[in-house]
């Protein structure tokens, strides 16, 4: 794969990053001058973690519809609209270059964008004119595998292409709203001390760095921060695809939270 930018971003509680909400407010600040360091993009490939299949599937319809896919919101979140074209070139592609590893991949033409697609991108690419695809998590939730996906997309032949996974680094429903006391704070600073460690100690091999990332669980207080590893799996797509240490990493806070990307650059984006 050419000319890829390959971005983990941490998405934020369903549609508050666009709804003005006081406590997302450094997450919207990052990820729109985020979209401004790249060179705008042919396409996008995004991992949501709000789509599980059996098997890794891929969206292809050329005009997706918006799935609305939270509740409790105020009316002007079940109104929101993008609507950036899918491109099921693009989709095929990534279709056979999972298959080409042993990987079973299936396409979809009906789904739509979910939240963790299109709130994200409405912030990065507000005008919605460049072609979006979404890749799904296995619902087994395995890291090894979905490690196995992102080096399978290494094969992908498709230039100038962004990669975003989109999901959480730190995603505990209940401690979002439960008091912001010291040993929480130091749970929660704990867990992204280690990804920001794994993902860019230059003294790590990479079979090292795998080898971490496959053991998460093992990482302080995993499983507080995470209780179910689905919005964390979207960044072992995105290291499996760059097979190296991250360029950058950013650290917001988001509900009182303190949450990460990790951004890894295409030697020929010099935007």
């Amino acid at each position: 794969m050419s000319n890829v930018n390959i971005a983990f971003i941490s998405h934020g509680g369903g549609p508050m990053p666009l709804l003005n909400d006081p406590s997302h407010a450094e997450l919207v600040t990052y990820l729109t001058s985020l979209a401004s360091t790249f060179k705008k993009p042919k396409a996008i490939l995004l991992i949501s973690a709000h789509w599980e299949g059996s098997v890794a599937t891929i969206t292809a319809s050329s005009h997706p519809e918006m799935i609305y896919d939270y509740s409790g919101f105020p009316a002007a979140a079940y109104q929101l609209q993008y609507p950036s074209p899918g491109e099921p070139k693009l989709a095929t592609k990534v279709q056979q270059a999972l298959l080409n590893a042993g990987i079973a991949a299936q396409l979809d033409y009906k789904r739509g964008y979910d939240h963790g697609a299109f709130v994200p991108l409405t912030l990065m690419y507000p005008a919605a004119d460049i072609p979006v695809i979404q890749l799904s998590l296995l619902n087994n939730l395995d890291p090894l595998q979905h490690l196995a996906i992102g080096k399978a997309l290494q094969s992908l032949q498709y230039d100038e292409l962004l990669v975003i996974g989109s999901g959480f680094s730190f995603h505990n429903m209940r401690e979002f709203f439960a008091p912001d006391t010291e040993e929480r704070r130091a749970k929660n600073l704990a867990f992204e001390q280690w990804l920001h460690t794994t993902l860019s100690d230059q003294n790590s091999s990479e079979s090292e760095r795998w080898d971490k990332m496959a053991s998460w669980t093992n990482a302080p207080y995993a499983r507080y921060c995470h209780p179910r590893e689905e919005h964390l799996l979207p960044l072992h797509i995105c290291y499996g695809l760059a097979g190296r240490k991250s360029d950058e990493q950013q650290s917001v806070t988001v509900l009182n939270k303190q949450s990460s990307a990790f951004v890894w650059r295409s030697k020929s984006d010099n935007n």
